[in-house]
């Protein structure tokens, strides 16, 4: 084990704070191999374990902070832009939503743990106007537990890391290439995994322009705001007349969705996810005359129609 582990071990506190910040701030580069690589060379000394630890936490710390920080000054609108340069399905907000409705701050706790959500955690929380010192406490923590968690398995596993990293040193080129198509592998999958999610949504969507002639013509469309409570809490305007129905809720709700008339679901979330969501699964109990309203809230805010707060 001669020169890919010595750089490592020179330069290891360096290449994990670069691997962390960058998976924190939501590139495809997972960082858990390389923490648990380095745990396993600090458990046979060659790497500070004290080191190892503060360069994980303060990267976490970083991204975080630069995300919450972008949550609070842009709110839910940093979120649209997140989904765009992510990997991980739109669908990723709405759940993080969902967890901090339930869980409070302790979802930045937990949601380190959870793919996709640690990287929407932090501006969401920004967003929701969470105060700093309590964002740093719960952020801090979580980064402390998923650090210690892989680095903690490099340390109890070292033997058989390094007899592994061995083997790969013998191979030489073909360890990199192995490598290399692994992490291939990763990015394809989250591709394919978000491109099956578009499909899900390829839905009609009905634009503001056509809502609104509806709604001048008399037709009495059925319009409904599937935002999560959360987020009309941060945000009270509504289109005149809507029904504030939880995603989760839709089924359980349906008597008040009479099926002979247009029913119009909206939300506020990248590519409308939770509005086609909602729209696809009464599709599925047999209504045909439901659409996602395209562009959401903020594309009939955008035409100058008329909104009403709660």
């Amino acid at each position: 084990m001669n020169d890919p582990l010595n750089f490592v071990a020179r330069y290891g506190l360096a290449l994990v704070f670069a691997n962390v910040l960058a998976e924190q701030l939501g590139i495809p580069l997972p960082a858990v191999p390389t923490l648990i690589v380095a745990g396993a060379l600090a458990a046979d000394g060659r790497l500070s374990v004290t080191g190892l630890f503060a360069a994980s936490i303060l990267a976490c710390v970083v991204a975080d902070g630069l995300w919450f920080a972008a949550g609070r000054r842009y709110g839910l609108g940093i979120l649209k832009l997140l989904c765009r340069i992510s990997l991980s399905p739109d669908s990723c907000v709405r759940e993080t939503e969902s967890r901090f409705e339930r869980w409070g701050a302790v979802g930045l706790v937990l949601g380190k743990f959870i793919p996709g959500v640690s990287t929407v955690a932090p501006p969401l929380a920004g967003a929701m106007h969470i105060g700093w010192a309590r964002f740093l406490l719960f952020a801090t923590l979580g980064s402390v537990l998923w650090s210690g968690a892989a680095i903690g398995t490099g340390l109890v596993f070292h033997r058989q890391i390094a007899a592994l990293l061995d083997r790969l040193e013998d191979l030489g080129l073909v360890a990199v290439a192995i490598v290399a198509a692994l992490l291939a592998a990763f990015i394809a999958f989250k591709w394919w995994e978000r491109r099956r999610f578009y499909r899900t949504l390829r839905l009609a969507r009905i634009s503001v322009g056509e809502l609104r002639k509806l709604m001048d013509e008399g037709r009495d469309p059925v319009v409904v705001d599937v935002r999560s409570p959360s987020v009309r809490s941060l945000d009270g305007r509504y289109i005149p007349g809507a029904l504030a129905i939880d995603l989760a809720d839709v089924d359980r709700r349906r008597a008040e969705l009479a099926a002979e008339r247009d029913i119009v679901f909206y939300c506020t979330c990248p590519n409308e996810a939770s509005a086609a969501i909602a729209a696809k699964r009464l599709m599925e109990l047999g209504y045909t005359r439901v659409r996602p309203l395209l562009g959401g809230l903020d594309e009939w805010i955008a035409a100058g129609y008329e909104v009403e707060r709660r």
